[in-house]
């Protein structure tokens, strides 16, 4: 596992990557219900309120164009691999269990997760709790359709870990030994964009390493390094569906399906800022610095200006200096938008295909290590899922 891992200049392009019904929704629902409160009958004062589904009422009983139904069902296997994922990191680090019971998970590791923030557990299953209604929503809007759902569970075959708090099923996902983009860090900072070229190095270099214990009775700063990679990756994972969401949107033809699309795009969005914001807490005061001698990596304080340079930044970003590193500047700074002759904007970035859409998505898991000993059968359909996403054109769009 011990690789030597310190702040690095390597590019998230040139760097090495790892190789390769409604029964059920309706109970995943209830379950969900239960363990939130939500606020109902908001309202505007003076505001004409529509009654509810009146503007998408002609939407219902139709069939899905071939389009917007490739555009739902990628998104569903997304949904899908995301499910897999945070079920993982609940059954470890979550506040409460699948049958909403007190969680006793990994001790160290929970402990860990509250070093970085105490409420990180409650957080970890909620956003559990956010992907599984997503990939469940998303199946039986397409089987209500008439059209094929997602079901990867054939798949389902992946060793748990053997650390305390895991449950004994096979798993879609591999989170024992993950190559973690943080390059991303950098691009919410830059006033750069990429839709328009922009590149950014990789923060820390994060290859070949566990986001979850594999096993038990680590020494503190392992268990420590471990969560840290977790906090990390729950960023770099959400980060990647708030720029998945706006570009499958751009294609889709139903009104009903924009709105599935920019309706859970948003709660994307909602947990990348959440996670932007707990992991800049493995690399400030008081958890960092660290280093651990296990797996190799350096944790620095990125508040501390000794901290605050990487060579590998263009020349624009390094003139921006602490601004590139502050570990609370979790808002996107405002960048480049649709031209630099235009003033800067705060935005999601990137929001076109060839940096965030289907293809793009399924590369940078696979790079991530995500599919590690997967079924080749298995990344062949996500493939071809993705193909068909990406060749999915709203009515009337010109090519």
């Amino acid at each position: 596992m011990k690789r030597e891992n310190s702040p690095s200049g390597d590019s998230s392009e040139s760097r090495t990557t790892a190789s390769p019904a409604i029964n059920d929704v309706q109970a995943n629902w209830q379950r969900v219900v239960r363990r939130r409160s939500f606020l109902h009958g908001i309202g505007i004062a003076g505001a004409a309120v529509l009654p509810a589904g009146k503007l998408f009422a002609q939407e219902e009983g139709k069939s899905l164009s071939k389009s917007d139904a490739a555009l739902l069902r990628f998104a569903a296997a997304i949904e899908f691999v995301e499910a897999d994922l945070w079920q993982q990191y609940n059954e470890l680090g979550g506040q409460v269990d699948h049958n909403d019971n007190p969680n006793p998970g990994n001790p160290a590791y929970i402990a860990a997760l509250k070093n970085l923030d105490g409420d990180m557990p409650q957080y970890i299953s909620d956003n559990t709790d956010d992907e599984i209604s997503h990939r469940d929503f998303l199946n039986a809007y397409l089987k209500s359709k008439g059209a094929q759902p997602i079901d990867f569970k054939q798949f389902e075959t992946l060793q748990p870990t053997k650390a305390a708090g895991a449950l004994g099923n096979g798993r879609l996902t591999n989170l024992q030994k993950l190559t973690v983009d943080t390059s991303w860090y950098f691009r919410y900072r830059s006033t750069q964009n990429p839709d328009l070229g922009a590149k950014f190095p990789q923060l820390l270099n994060i290859v070949n390493q566990p986001a979850i214990p594999l096993n038990n009775n680590y020494a503190p700063a392992t268990i420590q390094a471990i969560a840290n990679i977790a906090a990390i990756h729950f960023a770099f994972i959400e980060q990647g569906g708030s720029s998945l969401y706006p570009v499958l949107a751009l294609k889709a033809t139903s009104l009903e399906v924009l709105r599935i699309l920019i309706s859970i795009g948003g709660v994307e969005i909602d947990h990348f800022s959440l996670w932007h914001d707990k992991m800049g807490n493995a690399v400030a005061q008081p958890v960092a610095p660290f280093s651990d001698p296990v797996t190799g990596l350096t944790f620095p304080d990125f508040n501390n200006p000794a901290s605050q340079h990487n060579a590998m930044l263009s020349a624009a970003d390094q003139k921006a200096g602490s601004q590139m590193f502050q570990t609370n500047l979790i808002q996107p700074e405002p960048c480049e938008f649709l031209s630099p002759n235009l003033p800067a904007c705060s935005i999601i970035r990137p929001t076109l295909s060839p940096n965030g859409g289907p293809m793009a998505t399924v590369q940078s898991f696979i790079a991530d290590g995500l599919f590690a000993n997967q079924n080749p059968q298995f990344l062949e359909q996500l493939m071809d899922l993705a193909s068909e996403a990406e060749a999915a054109r709203r009515e009337g769009q010109d090519q």
